[in-house]
């Protein structure tokens, strides 16, 4: 996300100066430029979309690198000897993880499980695992587990290993740090799907091109926290180590990685979280595995059996988000009796004599008598909603109804007036909302991203992708900061919500998809409800945190000078928690684009749906344009929603 541009208070202004003065009425000289360039351009320039002398044809060009990727896939020496070589490492690698998953079997597998937990974060955790392969088993689900957990363990293995190389390289270099910077913001908000078409044509379908696009979504975030945890390191104990007469190395082994350690651990579990996602979105080109049962339920309109299948990615996600987040919050805490002082050996050694005994009494895998079908009784609950609730309700209404009307009311009108307003003023809007929250930079950046979207040829469809962003991004504010505001005034809602919003933020994008479907059909309320349910975690977490980072000597000074609570949530808490909801707004537009995007497989349309065809069809030209539109637009929300402060002083 942008950055924020730090430095020391200015000497140099005072009131009376210009700069001074332009700083505090900014916003009005900003509105009031707007509105004479509006009243100037729409006498000039006039309306309408945007213009086709200002495009770029890209189908030629794209379409050729396409047809020599595929002509020379089998034959080229790039291919062979290098792309080649990576194909063959990610499938032994791959294969041979998995075998030794079978090798240990569901008995060593579950103990290990259960054991690692237990060294590292207790009992509780431990005894949580164990339950968590257990019930993936009784699912029926273990084999895909494994395909999974395999396809996993390479691909977080290879992103840790990216991203902690590039986050070393910009954490010990300010150059590199701003080269990479936006590198990573393109990254963070490119949709998982656009990440797809361009490794299939050059890795074929199957386990490498799942494996290397998980790679390259699930890096970032451990490039950023490495870098942030070098550069943040203590400057006390930086110069200490070099007053020792320590060299770079020994500064960087000795103090800059111990001081960056829970940092490190943190991208660790970041990367684990959007591996885990990506590895189910990657089931449409061959990964296999659980997300492969999840993708073909969601085609057949399966619920049963696609929660069958989406409940062991949220137990894996659940456990291994734990695990990881345990492991970073013990650094720094003083040795603890019992697991931590016990050795990895007893890990190893209950792992093999798990296994052994499992073997021994002729059960390695998962006996089929123990599984338990659930896939029946949920599609016979879901046909009974769905002949109850889907429509006919008195008074209400259905939920085919609800979506009707959402799309009529709300989704239809937006879309409609964003590609009535012509190309210039929508330019102006932007330019006028990032110039008010944030700096000229910021503004410079949102406007080309968003001009880049009418240059690519897609400003239509990118308007009705958009319409669908801000309709789900509204939805998902207002409901995310009325809940997110009541727990932080009830403690009791917090403990209710809790456990709540741990399984929502760990479920992966495409499962949200297959409930939605059930209830409110095909279409883009279905996808804008989808991505709501997504985005509305980490806004009430966000909203609860920065509402409850609130001072308490100032809660209480206003207590005593005798404001109620709700002046109190008025005029204290909103206005000192701003930062806060900024960023929860913030992350909302991120995370409502991401699943509207996806939407395109259940008939959102626009920019999601060329996406999904141009993968479907390999068609790079299509699926390109429109990864790179989504790119632009992702871009230019970032920029309008999340602040930026600005510099003052001389030269400002």
């Amino acid at each position: 996300m942008t950055a924020t541009v730090t430095t020391p208070r200015t000497t140099g202004l005072d009131a009376s100066t210009p700069a001074s003065s332009f700083a505090r009425h900014r916003t009005g000289v900003v509105l009031v430029g707007a509105l004479a360039l509006l009243t100037l351009g729409a006498f000039l320039i006039g309306g309408g979309t945007w213009p086709e002398s200002l495009t770029v044809d890209l189908t030629g060009p794209l379409g050729d690198v396409s047809d020599w990727i595929i002509d020379n896939r089998d034959t080229h020496p790039l291919f062979l000897y290098f792309f080649g070589h990576i194909s063959n490492a990610v499938v032994l690698s791959v294969r041979g993880v998995y075998l030794v998953l079978l090798a240990a079997g569901w008995a060593g597998v579950t103990a290990a499980a259960g054991l690692i937990a237990w060294r590292v974060a207790g009992v509780r955790l431990a005894l949580t695992a164990v339950a968590a392969f257990i019930l993936c088993a009784l699912l029926g689900m273990w084999v895909p587990t494994m395909q999974t957990l395999a396809l996993m363990a390479v691909a977080v293995l290879a992103s840790v290993i990216l991203g902690a190389v590039l986050g070393l390289a910009a954490g010990l270099s300010d150059r590199v740090f701003r080269s990479l910077r936006p590198v990573l913001d393109t990254m963070q908000v490119m949709p998982a799907f656009a990440y797809l078409l361009p490794v299939v044509l050059v890795f074929g379908i199957g386990v490498p091109a799942a494996v290397l696009a998980t790679v390259v979504y699930a890096a970032p975030p451990m490039a950023r926290l490495t870098a942030l945890g070098l550069r943040d390191a203590d400057a006390g104990v930086m110069e200490a180590a070099a007053s020792l007469g320590a060299t770079g190395r020994q500064r960087l082994l000795t103090a800059r990685l111990p001081l960056a350690r829970k940092e490190l651990l943190l991208g660790l579990n970041q990367t684990i979280m959007m591996a885990l996602s990506m590895a189910v979105i990657a089931s449409v080109i061959g990964a296999g595995g659980l997300g492969d049962r999840v993708y073909q339920a969601l085609a057949s309109v399966d619920v049963g059996a696609a929660l069958a299948a989406g409940i062991p990615i949220v137990l894996l996600a659940v456990v291994l988000d734990r695990v990881t987040a345990a492991a970073g919050n013990r650094i720094g805490t003083a040795p603890q009796a019992g697991p931590a002082r016990s050795g990895w050996a007893v890990v190893v050694a209950g792992t093999v004599v798990a296994a052994v005994v499992a073997r021994l009494a002729a059960k390695p895998t998962w006996p089929d008598a123990w599984t338990v079908g659930i896939a029946e009784p949920v599609n016979e609950a879901v046909g009974w909603m769905t002949d109850h609730l889907y429509s006919g309700v008195p008074v209400i209404g259905g939920t085919a109804d609800w979506a009707a009307r959402f799309t009529t009311w709300i989704l239809d009108p937006v879309r409609d007036g964003l590609q009535w307003l012509p190309w210039w003023a929508l330019l102006l809007l932007v330019a006028v909302l990032a110039m008010v929250i944030g700096t000229w930079r910021t503004t410079l950046t949102a406007v080309l991203a968003m001009a880049a979207i009418g240059v690519l040829g897609v400003w239509d469809p990118a308007l009705n992708t958009l319409s669908q962003v801000l309709a789900g991004v509204t939805v998902t504010l207002v409901i995310g900061f009325a809940v997110g505001i009541a727990a932080s005034r009830s403690e009791r809602v917090e403990r209710l919500l809790r456990p709540v919003l741990d399984v929502f933020q760990t479920m992966p994008q495409f499962v949200y998809l297959i409930p939605v479907v059930a209830l409110f059909g095909v279409g883009r309320a279905p996808a804008v409800v989808a991505a709501v349910i997504y985005a509305l975690p980490a806004v009430v977490r966000i909203t609860t945190q920065g509402m409850n980072g609130v001072d308490p000597v100032v809660m209480e000074s206003s207590r005593s000078l005798g404001a109620t609570g709700m002046q109190q949530l008025r005029k204290v808490q909103l206005p000192l928690a701003r930062p806060a909801l900024l960023l929860a707004v913030n992350q909302g537009v991120v995370l409502v684009l991401a699943v509207v995007v996806i939407g395109g497989l259940v008939g959102g349309g626009a920019l999601g749906y060329d996406v999904v065809f141009g993968l479907a069809q390999g068609d790079l030209a299509t699926g390109l344009v429109a990864g790179a539109a989504i790119v632009c637009l992702g871009l230019m929300l970032d920029r309008v929603t999340q602040p930026t402060q600005r510099r003052t002083g001389k030269g400002a």
